[in-house]
This record gives C-alpha cells, structure tokens and sequence, in this order.
C-alpha cells in the first residue's frame, strides 16, 4: 500500500472514530433525553390507567383512574422544543367506590419541590402533601408518589456504568440521601427511544428490593409510550402492574383545569 493511500485510510478512520465520538451523548444528555421521552411526550397528554394491586398473599385489588397532564414552556429552550419546563398532573379517580371523585395533583417544578395536593370528596377534605411524603405509596399501590410524576433529575448524581448494544445503563445516587428510602437506583434506557425500560432501586447493603419494567411500549401519535408497566418490591411482597388506554397527545388542555377548583368540580369535557 502506497503512502497516499495509508495517509487516506488514516484520514478515513480519524474521521469515523470521530464521529462515533461525536454520535455517543454525554451522560447528561442521556439523563435529560430519557427524562423528556418518559415524562414530556407532546405539549399535554391524557390516558386511562388501571391499575392491578397484589398483595403478598396473591389478593389482588384495583384502581381506575384519568391522567390529564400539562407542560408549561422552558424559556431557553429551542424554538421545537419548548415544553419542556414545570409540568402539571391532574389524576381523577373513579374506581373503587371509596376513591371514586377522589383527586390527587402536582404541580412539578424544575428548580424546586413539587407542590402536591390530594381531594377526598367523601370528607371534602383538600390538603398538601408534604414533600417528604412524596416516596410513599400511591393510593395503596406499589408505586410512590414520585413515580407518578417523576424524580427531578436534578436529585440525583448520574453515571454511566455501561453502554451494551441496546441500552445506556446509568447509576443514580440521591444527593440527599437522608430524603429517600434507597441509596442508589439503575436505570435501562433503551438507545433508539431512550424510554427508560427498568429500574432497580438498592439498599445500603446493595441488594434489589425494588424493580420497575415496562413491559409493553406503543407508538401512538409518533411518541414511544409505555402502555403496560410492572412494579416489584420484595420488603413488602407482592407487585402492581399500570396500563395506559386511550393515550392522547396534545390536546390543548387549559391551564385552569389543574387549579384547586377543579379539584372539587371536575372538568368533565376532559375526563370523557
């Protein structure tokens, strides 16, 4: 091989190990990415949940719910892509009886704690819940609070343990661990979609004691969505498993329908 040409393939594969270089995002935007594929698809959104408890006596229980939610815009962001800043839940409850009307909502900030409310219509009761509650059990299920809405990226340090040839597999450690029940947790995210497909939360013995899965992932309106998802804690046994019907995005919900109003009058139009 001539000169020219070992000059040229060196060229060519400066240029490729570059590019791969280039092509591999930073830990931050992998972080960033999966949180926005998993929490901020579309402008607004609105499903149905049901929700499948069971015990660690294989008795199981249910909830039936609507899940409205709204993006506020991020000022610096790029002009395609500006809903991506706090965030506001509304979930209606309708099944079973004794939750039937029942209301929780969160209002979900960037650089602060959410604020968080929860309605019982049976004592018309409307109260905060603390921010310290938000890893306790949501309406009796296996996820928390949090999962529903999703943990500030910010509150944790991120690392990247892997790259294998379907997925980003991140280390992240509470910055507060005083503030949660885990000491760190790992997460699967899928390199094409970036959605998130498991999660491990570990003990400060290293052990497992709570694993999520998303066991089944639709492309609706352009957006992968998870449809089917599966939450395992072996401290208490038993397992729930969320799925998502009727998933819309961009819906043009107003903004007024996540006020405290509402909480006690429902916007019925949205909840159909």
């Amino acid at each position: 091989m001539s000169v020219r040409h070992l000059f040229i393939v060196g060229l060519l594969l400066a240029a490729a190990v570059a590019f791969a270089q280039a092509a591999d995002p930073t830990v931050e935007e992998i972080v960033e990415r999966a949180n926005r594929v998993a929490y901020y698809q579309g402008k607004d959104g609105r499903a149905s949940v049901k929700m499948t408890i069971k015990d660690d006596q294989g008795r199981t229980d249910a909830r039936e719910f609507i899940i409205l939610r709204r993006d506020d815009p991020k000022p610096d962001a790029p002009d395609d892509d500006t809903h991506c800043g706090d965030q506001k839940f509304y979930v209606y409850f309708r099944l079973p009886a004794d939750l039937n009307k029942m209301v929780f909502m969160v209002w979900k900030h960037v650089d602060a704690d959410d604020d968080r409310w929860l309605y019982t219509p049976a004592l018309d009761n409307l109260k905060r819940i603390a921010a310290s509650d938000k890893r306790t059990s949501f309406v009796g299920s296996h996820f928390f609070y949090e999962d529903v809405s999703g943990r500030n990226i910010n509150d944790d340090t991120h690392e990247l343990l892997e790259t294998t040839d379907n997925y980003y597999v991140l280390k992240n450690t509470p910055k507060d661990p005083k503030s949660v029940e885990f000491a760190w947790y790992k997460v699967y995210i899928h390199k094409t979609t970036f959605l998130p497909t498991q999660i491990k939360y570990y003990g400060a013995n290293d052990t497992v004691y709570r694993t999520y899965d998303a066991e089944g992932v639709e492309t609706i309106d352009g957006f992968p969505t998870v449809v089917k998802a599966r939450m395992r804690d072996t401290r208490i046994g038993g397992e729930t498993v969320i799925e998502y019907d009727g998933v819309k995005y961009n819906l043009d919900l107003p903004d007024d329908i996540f006020t405290e109003r509402y909480m006690r009058s429902a916007p019925r139009k949205y909840l159909r």
